[in-house]
């Protein structure tokens, strides 16, 4: 089937890309150069499949904005002025750059856009946004170079070792898409097929898992997967079901394999591992964001569209 470019694929590509018509991904910062740091290493907790879900509880009510305590991570934000996030602008609903208004929006933005507005009051001229992309989610967060990621990141206990996470903030699982015309209905009928997912990402390590037989291609972004299978270069993406349903409201020629969620995905804002205290208040932030209205009216607006609705946000796991 001869597939178009769609016309929200062209603008991002368009915003982001030179005009080569060749694929180009979107401009993100260069690699983080690493850091030394003197301070003590940090324990690495023990960690296996009961414990990688559980988090720093918070520690008693969130101070009032522009008031952190002295002496923390949350002060060193606002003294600032601005929380630093790393976030995609290429995953629709998630983080992506609106075409209309330049702003990058999304669920995971409304996370940080949360906390930000938990230390200053508001996060209107306190939250930068600095795109990365998979690969250097957790290098961004080693070197400090931002302070919260919040880009569809699943927890698990090798990046424990590596970064620190909040509570879980959302469950996805991975799916499959492939061209609309496709009668497959399983992963396990795509080997010798190329099928692309995110560097970086566990989306790959699951693919393998689940048919060995596959041909895996990367992108660093969601986009670049999007653009090789539209440019036929990948048969299909394996990835998040929330990305995936980004990319399948982006493209009319492609569709997501139902009934297929073969992993788990538990999303997590990563934050330095030397940074307990604000991983803490994060937690109380989304403790507050869960146990009223705003959790579930992003969910809503972003999410529920396309994979529906949802009864409860994630319960939290402390114990770490």
């Amino acid at each position: 089937m001869k597939k178009l470019i769609p016309l929200a694929v062209a603008a991002a590509l368009l915003l982001t890309a030179c005009s080569s018509g060749n694929y180009a991904e979107t401009q993100i910062p260069a690699e983080p150069a690493p850091t030394t740091s003197s301070a003590a290493p940090t324990t690495t907790a023990p960690c296996d499949k009961t414990t990688e879900l559980q988090s720093y509880a918070p520690e008693g009510p969130l101070p009032a904005p522009m008031h952190m305590t002295a002496g923390t991570t949350m002060a060193e934000i606002q003294a600032r002025g601005r929380l630093i996030a790393g976030v995609s602008a290429d995953s629709l609903h998630l983080g992506s750059r609106n075409p209309i208004t330049g702003q990058i929006e999304g669920f995971d933005i409304d996370m940080v856009k949360a906390v930000a507005k938990a230390i200053f009051g508001t996060d209107v001229g306190h939250l930068e946004l600095r795109v990365i992309s998979s690969p250097q989610r957790i290098p961004s967060l080693q070197n400090n170079s931002v302070d919260i990621v919040a880009r569809n990141m699943t927890i698990n206990c090798d990046r424990w070792k590596l970064i620190a996470f909040s509570a879980e903030y959302y469950r996805s699982g991975q799916k499959t898409l492939v061209p609309l015309d496709s009668k497959v209905t399983s992963v396990d009928q795509l080997s010798g097929k190329t099928i692309c997912a995110p560097a970086g990402s566990t989306s790959l390590a699951n693919l393998m898992k689940k048919n060995p037989q596959v041909k895996p291609v990367t992108a660093d972004t969601d986009t670049g997967c999007l653009v090789l299978f539209q440019q036929g270069k990948a048969y299909g993406i394996s990835g998040d079901d929330t990305v995936l349903a980004g990319d399948a409201a982006q493209d009319p020629y492609a569709r997501v394999i139902p009934n297929e969620r073969f992993s788990e995905e538990p999303y997590g804002l990563g934050i330095n591992k030397d940074n307990v205290d604000f991983v803490r208040f994060v937690n109380g932030v989304l403790a507050q964001m869960k146990a009223g209205p705003e959790w579930m009216a992003s969910y809503n607006k972003w999410l529920g569209p396309d994979l529906g609705p949802l009864k409860a946000p994630p319960t939290p796991a402390y114990g770490r």
